[in-house]
């Protein structure tokens, strides 16, 4: 199982550098209704190491930064369907509002977000670079987003239901 609670990850990711001198990479999201940019996303931070953890916001966590109807998707739901992806090695659910203590904890060799954010602004970044780790900007898809698809289905089915 892919799905890993932190003191596990820890472990694996101990060992897994120890044994094979791994690069890891980290990345973290709601993944709340997950689309093409979600998969291209990932699979583009795959390529920049060995392996990919993802942090993924619990539902607590996503009712205080999205507001109270979200997330569509339950944190299991979306942790089961980001495990399936081949790209993911590594899944780990966080109640926290941002991955601080996870990139701490797993010291990743990359950190990786979407292009949107100003370096500074990236939650780790500091931390990351303190140690020699870096963070790559990765572009979103034009077009892709929870939120457009939320629209976009708001607006198909209004006058249905």
């Amino acid at each position: 199982m892919k799905i890993k609670k932190l003191n596990e990850i820890k472990r694996i990711i101990r060992q897994a550098r120890k044994k094979y001198n791994v690069r890891v990479v980290f990345t973290n999201g709601c993944f709340d209704l997950v689309h093409l940019g979600h998969i291209s996303y990932l699979q583009r931070a795959k390529e920049l190491g060995d392996i990919l953890v993802v942090g993924v916001n619990s539902d607590s966590s996503v009712r205080r930064i999205k507001g109270k109807p979200r997330p569509i998707t339950p944190e299991k739901d979306r942790a089961v369907i980001l495990a399936a992806l081949e790209c993911v090695d590594y899944v780990v659910i966080f109640k926290e509002d941002t991955p601080l203590k996870l990139i701490k904890a797993i010291r990743p060799d990359v950190l990786v977000k979407g292009a949107d954010w100003p370096k500074n602004k990236v939650v780790g970044y500091s931390t990351v670079k303190s140690y020699g780790g870096q963070l790559r900007l990765i572009p979103f898809l034009k077009g892709r987003s929870t939120t457009g698809l939320i629209k976009k289905i708001v607006k198909a089915y209004r006058k249905i239901l």
